[in-house]
């Protein structure tokens, strides 16, 4: 299976951001950027992620142990929402055999 990358430099110029900026992401465990043949490249898969970084950043002026805070925070709500899911379904099939069994 392979990859899609796309070349860092090439992302910031067409984005209008820093460099600097990817590598402060990389730097905080906030994204992946993976380096071949002397090239760093971000993985397409991590594009709305980045996008949602650079807008926090660039736009609110959040700095980068902001948005790790903010980072973790949406992961744990995440959790949760699949878990309020995941409990609702149960709940349903409990409550679908509990009204099989009184009919």
């Amino acid at each position: 299976m392979q990859t899609e990358l796309i070349i860092v430099s090439e992302y910031c110029q067409k984005c209008h951001i820093e460099p600097s900026f990817i590598d402060l992401l990389e730097e905080g465990g906030l994204i992946e950027v993976r380096a071949e043949a002397g090239e760093h490249y971000l993985l397409v898969a991590q594009l709305p992620e980045v996008e949602r970084y650079s807008r926090m950043y660039y736009d609110l002026s959040i700095n980068i142990e902001g948005i790790d805070a903010i980072h973790h925070l949406l992961e744990r709500m995440e959790g949760m929402r699949r878990e309020i899911n995941s409990l609702h379904n149960r709940l349903s099939l409990y409550r679908k055999y509990e009204m099989e069994e009184i009919e």
